[in-house]
């Protein structure tokens, strides 16, 4: 059937029993009685502001009700979310309105200041809505939001940075996001027929998660795990701070049950378990965990087994351009093997000639996902068809992951090929060296680059956070995990790595601190 979020979402927040709860943050709850009255409105005033369906909804928030309201609201009105982050500056934030043409903006009152000096430039803005006392006066207005002639080829824009040049917007037709999620199955299930399947199961209380949203909503792994849980009835968690804190984290878990929670990789994880470790609660009521976008050390994994013997942690292979290039799945009869993901059927690696590489051969080649792919990105036709590539009459996306496949067929993820360092002839994969670093006690995070060497080409080099420990213990280590020229060089030592508010790595940033300090030491 034509599924889109527009579509679901009017069906399911009449469906939903008007006093459960839809969203919280923090000490605030949002029913989905006033949540379901409360998007109508917004999507009334979107269109009763001009905006027609496939014109652009951007979202410059930081988590909270807002962020999922103005979604919604959106799906309602035939919008297109656009997401933005909210650490870009003045000429970046005006590339991304710009290049999505954005017709509606929501913002945060943190952000006016630099909305109202770009706002002249944005011509094709409709409305600007700030939220706070604004947003709620449209929200609570009890407008009706007008009938729709919902398509399954409605979009969803999923901005993604990428590694290198500006941001683009991943073009995602809402039908194949639906199924790519699991069409209203739990995960595992099997995707549901139609939305009157989707409703009794509603009604029967099957599959509405409570979910505690740790990551950026702005980011794809917060956004589309918000999106999953609110298509099912579920309640979305956020919390207040601006930063992860893991002690609020767990204070949610104790006050609100969550049985679902989201992370990408260490960058959550790691501090989750250390407050753990020092008693600043607990995760009894999690039955999943899931994280996405970035590797999840295997140490951390069994650290949080430790505290939770019954949890299920999920680590899904995606990116905003492929979504379920494969799983992994471990629990506490698994703790602390290796990270091996099962492909999925769609999921090939492809070696420089664009063949399958054949298990077992140890050869490294680029992770590539054929059947439900984006549309392209939105205006760039040279980049889609570098990424969307035909291989024998059928599309594939290769957002540039490289992995080996294993003689069992499982995959083993090396990393992003456009951080691969090319060091005296042999290719290291920077996530390879950081996962064995942070398999040290001292090491609570590591990135790994390559720095021009007239020796080397280019000379490993790490930036590491944590206890007191030298450099060469380091090396040293490394060496007994892998062959001997991925370790790195170089070990500079900081307060805290680099990294984006989903937990992503900063590898520019990182590069910044290592010339610092060997302009330090050279001094």
């Amino acid at each position: 059937m034509g599924w889109s979020f527009g579509r679901i979402f009017t069906a399911v927040g009449k469906a939903v029993p008007p006093g459960d709860a839809a969203l919280i943050h923090g000490d605030a709850v949002t029913t989905w009685g006033h949540f379901d009255r409360r998007t109508d409105a917004l999507a009334a005033a979107f269109v009763e502001a001009g905006a027609v369906p496939g014109d652009k909804l951007a979202h410059l928030m930081r988590n909270g009700p807002a962020y999922s309201e103005t979604s919604v609201a959106g799906f309602k009105a035939r919008l297109v979310h656009v997401n933005v982050n909210y650490r870009y500056t003045g000429e970046e934030l005006f590339y991304i309105l710009d290049n999505s043409d954005a017709a509606v903006l929501v913002h945060d009152p943190e952000f006016a200041d630099i909305v109202a000096a770009l706002r002249p430039r944005l011509r094709k803005l409709k409305l600007v809505l700030e939220t706070g006392p604004a947003f709620d006066a449209v929200a609570n207005s009890g407008a009706s939001a007008p009938p729709q002639e919902f398509d399954p080829a409605d979009l969803l824009f999923i901005y993604t940075g990428g590694t290198t040049g500006s941001p683009k917007g991943v073009m995602w037709a809402q039908s194949d996001l639906w199924l790519l999620m699991g069409g209203g199955a739990a995960i595992g299930g099997v995707s549901l027929s139609g939305l009157d399947e989707l409703l009794a199961n509603i009604a029967a209380g099957q599959g509405r998660n409570r979910a505690l949203i740790l990551p950026p909503q702005m980011h794809g792994t917060g956004y589309l795990s918000t999106l999953s849980t609110l298509a099912r009835g579920g309640c979305v968690v956020t919390l207040p701070s601006p930063g992860f804190n893991p002690l609020e984290a767990l204070a949610a878990c104790a006050a609100h049950c969550p049985d679902y929670a989201v992370v990408v990789g260490d960058a959550f994880a790691r501090p989750l378990l250390a407050a753990l470790d020092h008693g600043g609660g607990s995760i009894a009521s999690l039955r999943t965990m899931l994280s996405s976008g970035t590797m999840w050390s295997p140490e951390v994994k069994a650290g949080l087994l430790r505290h939770n013997s019954e949890l299920m942690l999920v680590d899904a292979l995606s990116s905003s351009e492929s979504l379920g290039i494969g799983i992994a799945v471990q629990t506490a009869a698994t703790a602390g093997e290796p990270t091996r993901f099962m492909q999925g059927i769609e999921t090939l690696v492809l070696d420089e000639a664009m063949v399958p590489v054949a298990p077992g051969s140890g050869v490294a080649g680029r992770l590539a996902r054929g059947g439900l792919n984006p549309r392209g990105y939105y205006k760039d036709p040279a980049k889609s068809a570098a990424t969307f590539v035909d291989i024998a009459g059928k599309t594939y996306s290769i957002a540039g992951d490289w992995a080996t496949v294993e003689a069992d067929g499982t995959i083993v993820l090396l990393g992003r090929g456009s951080h691969c360092i090319n060091t005296g002839g042999e290719k290291v994969f920077p996530e390879e060296v950081e996962e064995a670093l942070k398999t040290h006690p001292g090491v609570d995070d590591a990135l790994v680059f390559g720095v021009a060497d007239a020796k080397w080409g280019q000379a490993v080099t790490a930036v590491v956070a944590g206890s007191a420990v030298a450099a060469a213990e380091l090396i040293a280590h490394v060496r007994t995990r892998l062959a001997p020229y991925k370790a790195p060089k170089q070990v500079i030592f900081v307060a805290n790595v680099p990294r984006a508010p989903n937990g992503k790595a900063d590898y520019a940033r990182a590069k910044e601190l290592a010339a610092a300090a060997r302009e330090f030491a050279a001094a």
